[in-house]
């Protein structure tokens, strides 16, 4: 390994060494000289954690641009097919054109041509888009293509700027797992899916908000979450458990700081667009409402094996009510385990149960999850399986895809391998979902706290006692570490009893 493996960051505990305590990690490591030993002089050299972390972002953002060279050169602009069956399709050239950037037309304010009407994204995105056709340039002899290829190309490096953020932002969240953000790097679905769309972006927002929470910057959280949230809506999810822990743990104070800064900054953003051009601004909302079941949902299996369509608004209803369910069930489980969960477990909980109960899933949405999976479960055979589920669903959708587009060739997946591919993307979500909540059930089993730590990205959380659970409306003032015992076990081995599991 590196020498950047070092243990200064924290000067109570060392840093985790992943290669101590996960196999996975420890085989991985052979590519670079096997694990680190234990005389090594760690944290001598220039490449520390986080500069690793970044370097790998950037080189595995690169070869997710290199992958898509086939659709840059040509595919793009020569027909449907071609994009899928080269699996390197991308919304944002399309876009530029569609949603008239290319013309110069104000989002929300112009009306489009057409039946979209108006820009269907959030308003932080919509200036995301709009910042980008700013930066590009025009000329050459084909001035459309070439405009095109150069808005992806703007908006690419903008988003490896969002990936960056991401990485570093889940290396610094918990202070002596900067390896962690490896996983955030070296994500084969983050390499595949990064500049299909633009959810970099608030995903980035949102992995910082992460990081300001477990500094103890309360208001700067609520900021950046009500920031994310006006570019996609899935942040505002992870209020809802952070509500729940800070209830449990009597932190009102903090959690109305947190409240307050996300309603302010997403009014902030919206509200000049809202007062200006309300059609415009609303288009998102009744857009996510009238939407048909589309790609990579369990509904679209349902219709498909039925062959009987569903109501969207029968759709729209349930999703929401399965929704409720799964968010009752993780709110039993924030006040009723044993140990207060961390925040990083249920907020992976409640956007995969958004993820899973939404009537379509675009192969871009996997990077909602990444970084909280990397925080919430940061076991690299765990992550790698789940990954490995993702991957194959991004080239199951082009292959469907083309396979719909292809004619009378029927070149690519049919309908039944669609099926197929939904439910392994389906089935490793719930399999990572399950092994959070194994590790909230039986803390032992948890990485983070096998050395008896709390919630390191827990800011004011990590450590305090509970004041309220299901167990006990009131708790004693004792802090929640996990048992200690497994730490050492964990830090002389990398596998063998309960750190393989």
């Amino acid at each position: 390994m590196p020498s950047a493996e070092d243990t200064s960051v924290d000067q109570e505990r060392p840093v985790v060494r992943p290669t101590r305590q996960d196999e996975i990690a420890a085989a991985g490591s052979e590519l670079l000289g096997g694990p680190v030993g234990r005389w090594a002089r760690l944290g001598a050299g220039p490449l520390t954690p986080v500069r690793v972390v970044v370097l790998v972002a950037i080189g595995m953002f690169a070869l997710g641009m290199v992958q898509k060279i086939p659709c840059y050169d040509w595919a793009w602009f020569r027909g449907t097919s071609s994009q899928y069956t080269h699996a390197c399709y991308s919304d944002i050239p399309h876009l530029f054109v569609g949603r008239g950037f290319a013309d110069g037309l104000l989002p929300y304010a112009d009306r489009l041509s057409g039946d979209m009407a108006y820009l269907e994204y959030p308003v932080l995105t919509g200036l995301f888009m709009q910042v980008a056709s700013w930066l590009t340039p025009a000329s050459g002899s084909d001035p459309m293509q070439q405009r095109e290829q150069m808005y992806w190309m703007v908006n690419a490096g903008m988003l490896m700027i969002c990936a960056v953020i991401t990485a570093v932002c889940v290396a610094r969240t918990h202070r002596r797992r900067p390896w962690d953000g490896l996983l955030v790097a070296l994500a084969p679905a983050l390499a595949l899916t990064a500049t299909i769309n633009w959810d970099l972006f608030a995903v980035a927002l949102t992995a910082a908000a992460m990081l300001m929470w477990s500094r103890g910057r309360t208001l700067a959280f609520g900021v950046l979450i009500g920031l994310a949230t006006a570019a996609k809506l899935y942040p505002v999810l992870l209020l809802g458990p952070l509500l729940l822990l800070c209830w449990r743990a009597g932190k009102w104070r903090e959690c109305r700081s947190a409240l307050l800064g996300a309603a302010a900054s997403w009014l902030v953003v919206n509200l000049p667009v809202m007062l200006y051009a309300p059609e415009g601004w609303k288009k998102f909302y009744t857009f996510s409402q009238e939407r048909q079941i589309d790609y990579g949902s369990f509904w679209l299996i349902i219709t498909q094996r039925t062959g009987r369509p569903i109501d969207v608004d029968t759709v729209n209803t349930a999703s929401v009510l399965l929704m409720i369910v799964l968010c009752a069930g993780i709110a039993g489980l924030a006040m009723g385990a044993r140990h207060r969960p961390r925040f990083a477990q249920l907020a992976f909980l409640v956007v995969a149960a958004f993820v899973l109960t939404n009537k379509v899933y675009s192969p871009q949405y996997v990077l909602w999850l990444i970084p909280l999976a990397a925080l919430a479960r940061p076991r690299w055979r765990d992550f790698l399986v789940w990954q490995a589920c993702e991957v194959m669903y991004f080239l199951g959708i082009w292959l469907y895809l083309a396979y719909t587009t292809s004619g009378d060739k029927h070149q690519g997946l049919p309908q039944e391998g669609y099926q197929v591919v939904i439910a392994l993307h389906l089935l490793g979500t719930l399999y990572l979902c399950a092994m959070v909540v194994r590790d909230i059930v039986t803390p032992g089993r948890d990485p983070v706290r096998y050395d008896g730590s709390d919630d390191p990205s827990g800011g004011v959380l990590d450590g305090s006692p509970d004041r309220v659970s299901l167990a006990r409306l009131v708790r004693p003032a004792a802090p929640h570490p996990a048992p200690a015992a497994e730490g050492p076990r964990a830090e002389r081995g990398t596998a063998g009893g309960r750190v393989s599991g």
